[in-house]
């Protein structure tokens, strides 16, 4: 992000709510982050496949980081404030007020999380049904999205939720409502997760045909009527209350939301990569795909024009940047897939305690172990007798298969480190299959992708990188500034604040100081960078 004429000393503010924290960073007009704070946050699972968290938590935790990231600054040089957050449904009554989405009736529980799958039987009657809207989500609706679950409120919590409901926000548009008490919404959520088109709004034969007339007849009040696009301006800024939580002052720019990964393709999509001898430098944005990969995974690729890839999301017009079509692919468990496969696994104490010995992460040791164990051969072909398929929590793309389990072939009765190590390998290379297959359905449906831009969590991983390309065969740019998703929350923010113009011009400005070409370069510009890039954090 480079300034035009701001005045020196201007700074903005990134919140970033993912499945497992709540994260913040103070960004200065160049796009530098100058401080960082993250905060756990509290899931439920009170049966399979339903997943639940609550707002007065989450908000809790952003006014607990937020405070943090600027202490010691003079607060009357922030300029603006943006939110992301992942696509999770919140349930608010018409007072405001947290409403149960669980049939224990616990109020305080009242947001249905983003890879909650409650809503199977809904979501197969909503596709059943081929409304036109489908073809704007790669023809099949997820389980994921808010239709389905909305549904799902109304058949199964009548009297304990769905008749005292008085708002239903995307979780991005409720962190902006509270701070601003505006209930716009961001055009990247109801776009994205909601039907809305952002050329024609709502559907109406949508919602009366899947049995949700009641949104038609109060003319969308519940889910969202005025409808803005990031990084607009919201009404008079931050409300007096909401300051006094965050530590901020009262009237600074709050920026319409974006979902979380759509933050990070912003965060690094328009990157400069001039001077770097990269493929892409003389090609166009829509080249580059954006993989934004933590708890799961999200591919975003943009274009002039609409393309239509099936099973694929999209394409959503403005969705991410403005003027741009975008497609999103995405794989449903990546982080949380690698987890429970290690964790699942009977050395996996073992690990632990080695890990602990050096003060590593247990994946920056099972990278190591692996080094130890390829001999001579290139570190890939460890796993020539074991595989992984990994739709362990269905198909988001582009099989869009809820139905689909996950599939471990080439196991045998040893369960050492050694096997653990080779077991995490396997799954780092389906998902990077996984991968692959959603941009050979992209390119086949009309982009033409040369390069991937990674960020998240697990864009941290040497590994996880050099997989993705050795398996694409395609170069793979990282910032040097990791934290890419949080520079996105602070782009709107900026844009919010009328420093910059536009989101697009925040983004043509944006600067990526350092980049890497994956593959012969990767490893060696890891270890030169290695204290830098962990800042203390270990790897997801």
């Amino acid at each position: 992000m480079l300034g035009g004429d701001q005045e020196p000393g201007n700074y903005y503010v990134g919140v970033d709510v993912g499945t497992g924290s709540v994260r913040a960073a103070l960004v200065d007009q160049r796009g530098i982050l100058l401080a960082f704070a993250d905060q756990p946050i509290n899931q439920w699972e009170p049966q399979f496949n339903h997943h639940e968290q609550s707002s007065e938590d989450i908000w809790a935790a952003c006014c607990v980081v937020t405070k943090q990231v600027v202490q010691g600054i003079d607060v009357n040089q922030i300029r603006g404030l943006g939110f992301d957050a992942t696509c999770s449904l919140v349930v608010l009554d018409k007072q405001f007020r947290p409403l149960p989405v669980n049939h224990e009736g616990d109020a305080h529980r009242n947001i249905i999380m983003w890879l909650d799958h409650r809503a199977v039987s809904q979501v197969r009657r909503i596709n059943e049904t081929k409304h036109s809207v489908l073809q704007c989500v790669g023809g099949v609706m997820s389980v994921e999205m808010q239709a389905p679950k909305l549904l799902w409120l109304k058949e199964n919590l009548r009297e304990t939720c769905w008749d005292k409901a008085g708002h239903f926000f995307d979780l991005p548009d409720f962190l902006s409502w509270k701070a601003t008490g505006v209930t716009a919404r961001s055009l990247c959520s109801l776009v994205c997760k909601w039907t809305y088109s952002a050329e024609k709004g709502w559907d109406d034969s949508f919602w009366k045909m899947i049995g949700l007339e009641d949104f038609v007849a109060d003319n969308y009040n519940k889910i969202g009527n005025q409808v803005l696009p990031p990084g607009a301006s919201l009404g008079n800024g931050l409300t007096p209350e909401a300051a006094k939580d965050l530590g901020l002052p009262a009237g600074i720019a709050v920026a319409a939301s974006l979902i979380d990964a759509h933050a990070g393709g912003l965060g690094v999509i328009g990157a400069d990569v001039r001077g770097y001898g990269l493929a892409c430098e003389g090609q166009p944005v829509t080249s580059r795909l954006a993989v934004i990969c933590g708890t799961s995974s999200c591919h975003m690729g943009i274009s002039k024009d609409p393309i239509f890839v099936p099973g694929v999301w999209g394409p959503y017009f403005s969705a991410m940047v403005p003027g741009f079509w975008l497609n999103e692919g995405g794989q449903s468990v990546t982080g949380k897939l690698i987890d429970h496969m290690v964790q699942g696994h009977a050395a996996f104490p073992e690990l632990q305690a080695k890990a602990t010995a050096r003060c590593q992460s247990v994946y920056a040791y099972l990278n190591s172990h692996l080094d130890l164990i390829k001999k001579a051969q290139p570190v890939g072909f460890l796993t020539v007798d074991l595989h992984v398929w990994p739709d362990f929590h269905g198909n988001r793309s582009p099989l869009a298969d809820l139905t689909l389990k996950g599939m471990v072939t080439g196991l045998k009765l040893s369960q050492d480190l050694d096997d653990l190590a080779i077991l995490y390998l396997a799954t780092v290379q389906a998902i990077a299959f996984g991968t692959r297959l959603i941009i050979e359905a992209m390119e086949a449906g009309g982009h033409s992708i040369s390069t991937l831009f990674l960020c998240g969590g697990l864009s941290k991983n040497p590994l996880f990188v050099q997989m993705h390309a050795d398996i694409t065969g395609m170069p793979v740019v990282l910032s040097q500034e990791v934290e890419s998703v949080l520079v996105g929350a602070a782009i709107l923010g900026a844009c919010a604040s009328g420093d910059f113009a536009s989101v697009q011009i925040v983004v043509k400005f944006e600067e990526m100081q350092r980049t890497h070409e994956t593959r012969n370069q990767f490893q060696d510009a890891v270890k030169e960078n290695s204290v830098e890039r962990q800042r203390g954090r270990n790897t997801k």
